[in-house]
């Protein structure tokens, strides 16, 4: 495979990444830092014009930093995901799933995520300029 197109599909997987982070975002269902994070090993591999961009991004950029800086996440933070999260799951569960497997999994995958958020260093609650900001 030639060196250009390896480029463009890492550069092509890094925006669907930040395409998927950005929902999950919104989706309690779909994670957003490990999209985020799949994006940044693309576009560091690809582009480091994207990478700079994705990583010094306003909004996006914090969950990138927070996570690969080790910081953690907030108190509330953790317990406005954990809360979504059983939310969405729980709704999926009881209206749209009817094969009692399929819910035990639903089960397993938010008993799993909430202990991997709760094992989580927790972050003190800072200003929004000082998280967003560059390293």
């Amino acid at each position: 495979m030639s060196k250009k197109l390896l480029q463009g599909l890492l550069v092509t997987c890094g925006t669907l990444c930040v395409g998927l982070g950005i929902l999950g975002i919104f989706l309690p269902l779909l994670p957003t830092t490990v999209f985020l994070l799949l994006a940044a090993a693309c576009y560091a591999r690809s582009s480091e014009r994207f990478h700079q961009k994705l990583v010094n991004h306003r909004f996006l950029g914090a969950y990138i930093r927070n996570y690969r800086d080790g910081r953690g996440m907030a108190p509330r933070e953790k317990a406005i995901t954990i809360g979504l999260l059983w939310v969405g799951i729980g709704a999926t569960m009881i209206w749209s799933v009817s094969a009692w497997w399929l819910r035990g999994v639903l089960l397993l995958i938010a008993v799993s995520v909430t202990v991997h958020v709760a094992r989580l260093k927790f972050r003190r609650q800072v200003d929004s300029e000082q998280i967003t900001a560059g390293p």
